[in-house]
């Protein structure tokens, strides 16, 4: 049996429709990302510790965007 994904869209989309972003899926074994203009395209799968530890080092006040 294959179970599609339930893509969910950052809550940080950009503006008009919102599509200028990413999507994330929790495939219980991997989390993964999607760019949302871009669905059918390439899909990385990431651990979720990993992960976790990549979204919580982005909310950290020490990051910056370069």
């Amino acid at each position: 049996m294959t179970v599609t994904p339930q893509w969910q869209k950052s809550s940080h989309s950009g503006g008009g429709e919102g599509n200028a972003c990413v999507e994330i899926a929790n495939l219980h074994s991997h989390i993964a990302v999607r760019d949302s203009k871009a669905p059918t395209r390439a899909t990385l799968t990431f651990p979720p510790r990993p992960f976790t530890a990549f979204l919580e080092a982005l909310k950290s006040p020490h990051h910056t965007l370069r």
